[in-house]
């Protein structure tokens, strides 16, 4: 089955998707920085986006590759290094957005700084209205299960490990793994489990997820070939959470599936469509 674009414009309604920033507002500004995180709350972004690696030396720093050779003028695995020798690097210039390097203010190191992720929880609290963030672990790791241990003991320095009993989390997170996404609802129950998939596997077509996990993460290119499935895992009681949403038919789509949250680099645009 294959969705066909309606001849309408959205119309805002109770029920338009949550909006998630991804890796910030990663289309403005380089991504994973505090540049692009910044804009994607001025944007009126609902949520922001990160992946989360650990260094040698025990950090968690928001870096998506499993090495820094794409955003970054260095090389290496990012387990590899220490965050000092990350600190060291140039993450903004690949997107021509560095910084002066001989007097770097607080803006241009803001484009080009590696970002930890202990920062972007302090960006948060410190946003002055209600963000959620959702957290990526990325596997295979060396680190294996210290990664979920290190989160989990960050949230729970910043008490997110544990919402109040009649408020929603303001942490989820994300993940391929299902090995992962155990490991964080066996140590904290009350944070919320996303299992991201690339594709439909038979074993999730009916709408099953892992054990302990209430919000599935389809790809937009699952939701375009398969549109009832989001209706489907409705039905089986979960939450649905489409990446990443760029094209305004795709947003188009999430809105009328009544998809849960897309996740989007542009979420500037994506706000402004949906009526926002």
């Amino acid at each position: 089955m294959t969705y066909e674009r309606p001849d309408r414009d959205i119309r805002p309604g109770p029920h338009t998707p949550s909006v998630v920033a991804h890796r910030g507002a990663s289309e403005d500004a380089p991504e994973h920085t505090l540049a692009a995180y910044r804009r994607a709350i001025e944007d009126g972004a609902d949520a922001l986006e990160c992946d989360i690696r650990m260094t040698a030396d025990g950090h968690l720093v928001c870096v998506h590759d499993r090495r820094v050779d794409r955003t970054s003028n260095g090389r290496g695995a990012v387990s590899a290094l220490e965050l000092a020798d990350l600190a060291a690097l140039d993450f903004g210039s690949w997107k021509g957005q560095a910084g002066d390097k001989e007097e770097p203010d607080r803006d241009s190191r803001d484009n080009t700084a590696v970002l930890t992720l202990e920062r972007l929880l302090e960006l948060v609290a410190d946003a002055g209205r209600r963000i959620e963030l959702a957290i990526e672990t990325k596997h295979p790791t060396r680190w294996a299960g210290q990664v979920e241990q290190r989160l989990l003991d960050l949230l729970r320095r910043y008490g997110l490990d544990s919402p109040p009993p009649d408020e929603p989390s303001r942490v989820r997170v994300m993940s391929f793994s299902a090995r992962s996404l155990h490991r964080v609802h066996a140590a904290a129950p009350a944070v919320p489990t996303v299992y991201l998939m690339q594709f439909l596997l038979p074993r999730h077509r009916d709408g099953a997820l892992p054990r302990g996990v209430r919000i599935a993460g389809p790809s937009i290119r699952i939701v375009r070939n398969h549109p009832d499935y989001v209706a489907r895992l409705h039905r089986a009681g979960h939450r649905v959470h489409v990446w990443t949403v760029d094209d305004p038919a795709d947003v188009e789509l999430c809105a009328h599936l009544g998809v849960d949250a897309v996740i989007t680099n542009r979420p500037k645009q994506v706000l402004s469509q949906l009526g926002r």
